[in-house]
């Protein structure tokens, strides 16, 4: 065998390993940026939960003292919203424009997930005949992710009702139509209506477009609410709750079905494995990635293998 082709095959074999080791360096990154992506999204998803703030929801029994605290961490605080049998139970905040709140969470902090928020036209004290709060549609039940559930009519039939809490007191909501508009739609994006037929007119548009509604009477001396976010069924689509203000505080029956049911679900989250549920972020990361780590080291080896044995 002469000298070049020596030479020859050991630069065919330098190669070969450089090719293999670019290869393997190039999944390996893929893999890096895989696992990246998991635990950035596990995170957009855990500041977006509502139990991260269940500490400062005023209750009778606190008196307010913990939601006076998180006021004192951002004043742009100053209500609560609650809708009974879904994951929604956040504090409301109002900034100076509506795109305050986009990317900033109710702690003024950073954040994907945005917040809870009031047009920024409306008046807090919730005195205007109409008021408009926004959420982001997430994945998860988390923000204004359920919203969208409401087009199921037994999802809405059995929901009436929430809380709304301003003021220093708690309000009921009465939940009476899911209707779905673009965007754009300024006759259902209203704020400032003042006159008695004006209301009167737009809360009867409000029940003919409506894709679900009860049979209540809403008149236009009721304050009323609709609770807005991002369509999944439309690119510029919204799904928006519409409910009324009331003096009566009505009960959550969802809570109490919740402590009836919990011994059911030990074993569960959500319908996840408890065990899964509860692991540590990066104990799921690697359990995620190392079957497709083992799979890449089988067949690179398997590939090594081939080409000695050609040899």
């Amino acid at each position: 065998m002469s000298a070049a082709t020596k030479i020859g095959k050991k630069t065919i074999r330098l190669m070969n390993s450089l090719v293999d080791t670019a290869v393997m360096i190039v999944i390996l990154l893929l893999v890096a940026v895989g696992c990246y992506a998991i635990w950035d999204s596990e995170q957009v998803f855990q500041t977006a939960k509502a139990v991260r703030y269940e500490i400062y929801k005023p209750t009778a029994e606190n008196k307010g003292k913990t939601f006076a605290e998180l006021r004192a961490v951002n004043p742009d605080v100053f209500g609560w919203l609650t809708v009974y049998g879904t994951h929604i139970d956040y504090p409301v905040v109002q900034g100076a424009g509506n795109m305050q709140y986009i990317n900033t969470n109710a702690e003024g902090q950073y954040s994907l997930s945005g917040a809870i928020f009031l047009d920024s036209n409306c008046n807090p004290d919730f005195s205007d005949f109409s008021s408009l709060i926004y959420g982001h549609h997430m994945e998860k039940q988390a923000m204004f992710g359920e919203i969208g559930n409401f087009s199921d009519k037994s999802y809405f039939d059995s929901r009436k009702y929430g809380m709304i809490y301003y003021d220093g007191q708690e309000h009921g909501l009465e939940f009476f139509a899911f209707v779905h508009a673009d965007a754009y739609d300024n006759a259902v994006f209203r704020t400032k209506i003042e006159s008695l037929e004006e209301r009167q007119a737009y809360i009867d548009m409000i029940f003919s477009r409506a894709f679900h509604a009860r049979d209540i009477q809403v008149t236009a001396g009721d304050h009323i609410v609709l609770l807005s976010t991002c369509s999944a069924s439309s690119t510029n689509g919204r799904d928006i709750l519409v409910g009324r203000i009331t003096d009566e505080v009505y009960g959550d029956t969802f809570k109490t079905d919740k402590i009836e049911n919990s011994a059911n679900k030990i074993l569960t989250v959500d319908g996840i494995p408890k065990i899964w549920a509860q692991a540590p972020l990066w104990v799921k990361i690697v359990i995620i990635g190392l079957p497709f780590l083992l799979v890449i080291f089988l067949t690179i080896k398997f590939v090594k293998n081939k080409k000695r044995s050609k040899k």
